[in-house]
């Protein structure tokens, strides 16, 4: 894998992890983050869990390839047609991390009670071992990961502004992830996750 920028690879079982510290200077971060706010299609959607329907406790937008539909949580997504940022973002990370992407999910994290639970993103529109991009814009966060058969493995990464995290592999089999809420008061993060959906 080509990768073009410093990365550490966190130790984990079964799975790949890798950490590129600053993908993104804090001008182009900020830039980026500003012309999301301005002019992504945001929605708050309205998730179901155990039968019950709850708001996501988040903004989000999907945004793609035509065709490219996902699906998760009882919701269906059909993409907004990608704008030119996006395009550009999606370029600077393939050619940092060496992998092909046809579309990417945005959630806006406001504040610290924003979050999302613990989830492994293992849907059958992302293939047997899904690549997952995680671009960092704004507050860091802390990001969390646990085993599905031994949640007392676990692994706690600090995101940075402007960072990216590369899942890839098995990881999606045997870890779930969440981003936990924070008590500590924080600006907001705009956070990319670039994946490929396949036909």
């Amino acid at each position: 894998m080509p990768f073009s920028n410093h990365y550490r690879q966190i130790p984990i079982d079964n799975g790949l992890l890798l950490y590129f510290p600053e993908i993104l200077d804090k001008s182009e971060s900020d830039r980026f983050m500003h012309r999301m706010k301005q002019e992504i299609q945001w929605k708050q959607e309205t998730i179901r869990i155990f039968g019950k329907s709850y708001p996501t406790p988040r903004l989000t937008a999907w945004y793609g390839d035509e065709g490219k539909d996902y699906s998760y949580s009882g919701l269906k997504l059909s993409p907004n047609k990608w704008v030119d940022f996006l395009v550009e973002l999606k370029s600077k990370i393939e050619i940092s991390c060496g992998f092909g992407f046809n579309s990417v999910l945005l959630n806006w994290y406001r504040d610290g009670n924003d979050s999302m639970g613990w989830h492994s993103d293992d849907e059958k529109e992302l293939g047997r071992n899904p690549v997952i991009a995680s671009l960092s814009l704004g507050a860091p966060r802390l990001f969390r990961l646990r085993n599905k058969h031994d949640h007392k493995k676990s692994i706690g990464i600090v995101l940075e502004n402007g960072s990216l995290l590369l899942m890839a592999d098995s990881l999606q089999h045997h870890w779930q992830h969440s981003l936990p809420r924070t008590t500590r008061p924080i600006v907001d993060r705009i956070n990319l996750t670039f994946r490929a959906i396949i036909d």
